[in-house]
């Protein structure tokens, strides 16, 4: 009985870990690596797709999800385990990666046949993903499925997502029995529309999620419940939305397609209901992506059984909880295009979440260099992406290939993320009645994995450790299962780094150096034309203005 983690191994994308057992081989999750977990694992699949039996799936977004058409179009013919509620948002949610996946190829091969280049294929298609839905089979939270006569499993409402779940694996090898639980991505509390998180009593082995492991989010003191606290959540984005408007300028919320923004739709209902900006008399509200829109759809389908008190409350007295007269959905290339010609503010809510692909784009690239805009991120910004960049407080980015200067205000909105902090995956790991042999943690980058397992050893006592890409272990050997470094040794990743970065630093002082010599040597020729005499002036001009920023964070009379 082995189990490989093939993906969010000191990551925090690309969740896929493969279970050996009595000759079968179980697969939980299979997702899309993304940012810098896709330049460092890549995205092929590390198995042989056929040779998997059983695809358990935790929940539909695409870090999780997004390689099963690639599975498929490279030979899998078992079956793929999931709730309902994941099934319906796998159907959409899949099917669009494969138009991503075709449109990305498309225009790389038009680079590259310009280039004398041979052209690119798509990771899958549209098609690809279609056909992965025939091998889908519902298994509804708190049903115990047995798959044969050696593996059983259970799905637990994990509290992240519509369908989202925690997966209990029986299994049985060699007359030896153990019991894996799948923590899948872990809840926040009281977020709206969806329960909290079922907690799990029993188990051999854990795997989990460690997203926020070394961090707290904010959270009302007064919070006591679903409706206090997005009462609250609602109130800080009507401020923003408050100030923006006043500026005459526009919120642009990159957003996840499934699951956050029909959160951010819940709480702009609340700031309409409640009239929490008293200075707006109109609040149009755009949300520009087809597959929101389709999620949306999904979303009030699938109701019951799925949502909290709060939310079943609202639809018992006929209202719609995400639903109001000023939203308008935008299906349409052209629409979308329009939006940005606009002289009213407005809200717009797009894809992706973390701005690497879709329509938020085109939005960022219109709106980012205007003071009187704000951009408003409402979710975890993966390094090495667009999103992360901008939020880190980069002062110039690249879109389209075009350099856009960052203006606008840039916000986050604090305590909507879908993942616990660490005082919830503590609750959800303390909730065992009797410890775990072991807790693999994944999910977090090398600095935050490593740190959550060595807290979890110091301060709950559990034996924890966080693998490695393609480690493998034996679950049937106990004595040779790794534990967790000693503190001192997991805080050696941030020390590393910093020492790395100053070395890189020194390095590159007299680079800066070098630079400026030869933009003032550029400056004095007398021949100058006009096209090379703009570039000159621009790039002058935002070295200027990075110093100057740097002169005010980290100057001698910076804070």
């Amino acid at each position: 009985m082995h189990i490989t983690f093939f993906g969010a191994a000191q990551q925090v994308t690309g969740s896929c870990t493969l279970v050996e057992c009595s000759g079968k081989y179980l697969l939980v999750d299979c997702g899309l690596p993304q940012g810098n977990d896709e330049r460092e694992s890549g995205i092929d699949l590390p198995f042989d797709a056929a040779a998997i039996d059983y695809l358990f799936l935790t929940h539909a977004h695409i870090d999780h999800s997004g390689r099963i058409p690639l599975m498929v179009r490279n030979g899998f013919k078992g079956k793929i385990f999931a709730t309902s509620a994941t099934i319906d948002l796998c159907e959409i949610m899949l099917a669009d990666s494969g138009h991503i996946q075709e449109m990305e190829a498309e225009w790389k091969s038009r680079k590259a046949k310009r280039a004398g280049k041979k052209g690119e294929e798509p990771l899958y298609t549209v098609e690809d993903a279609q056909k992965s839905m025939q091998y889908f089979h519902g298994c509804e939270y708190k049903q115990i499925c047995s798959i044969d006569e050696h593996i059983k499993v259970r799905f637990d409402d994990a509290g992240h997502l519509l369908g989202s779940s925690s997966i209990e694996m029986w299994l049985e090898e060699s007359g030896e029995q153990r019991k894996i639980v799948f923590s899948g991505d872990i809840g926040n509390f009281d977020q709206p529309l969806i329960k909290d998180p079922d907690y799990i009593d029993e188990a051999d082995f854990v795997v989990m999620e460690s997203t926020y492991g070394n961090r707290l989010h904010d959270r009302p003191e007064e919070a006591k419940g679903q409706h206090i606290t997005s009462l609250a959540r609602a109130q800080e984005l009507a401020e923003i939305i408050e100030r923006t408007f006043a500026r005459k300028g526009n919120v642009i919320i990159p957003s996840f397609a499934v699951g956050r923004t029909q959160e951010i739709l819940y709480l702009l209902r609340l700031i309409i209901e409640q009239k929490l900006c008293p200075t707006i008399r109109d609040i149009p509200v755009f949300v520009d992506s087809p597959l929101s829109v389709k999620a949306t759809h999904v979303f009030a389908g699938n109701l019951f059984g799925y949502m909290d008190a709060e939310t079943m409350e609202l639809v018992n007295k006929g209202i719609n909880p995400i639903l109001f007269p000023s939203l308008v959905t935008i299906t349409d290339v052209q629409d979308s295009i329009a939006l940005n010609q606009r002289k009213e503010s407005c809200v717009i809510i797009s894809s992706s979440g973390m701005c690497e692909a879709g329509r938020i784009k085109h939005h960022l690239k219109h709106n980012l260099w205007r003071s009187e805009c704000t951009v408003l991120f409402s979710g975890y910004q993966a390094g090495g992406t667009l999103g992360r960049s901008i939020l880190d407080g980069a002062r110039h980015v690249t879109i389209f290939g075009e350099q856009i200067d960052v203006r606008c205000e840039v916000a986050e909105l604090h305590g909507i993320s879908g993942h616990a902090d660490q005082k919830g995956l503590v609750k959800w790991l303390t909730s065992f009645k009797k410890e775990p042999r072991r807790a693999f943690i994944v999910h977090g980058d090398k600095e935050v994995a490593p740190w959550f397992a060595s807290y979890v050893s110091r301060t709950l006592g559990i034996k924890a450790y966080a693998p490695a890409l393609m480690e493998r272990f034996d679950l049937l050997d106990e004595a040779s299962l790794p534990v967790a470094l000693p503190v001192e040794a997991a805080l050696v990743p941030y020390l590393r780094q910093l020492a790395e970065s100053l070395a890189e630093l020194s390095k590159q002082e007299a680079t800066l150096r070098s630079v400026v010599e030869r933009m003032e040597q550029a400056g004095r020729e007398k021949n100058l034309d006009e096209k090379r005499a703009v570039r000159l002036t621009n790039a002058i001009n935002r070295l200027a203005s990075d110093l100057e920023y740097l002169k005010i964070k980290w100057g001698p009379d910076a804070d």
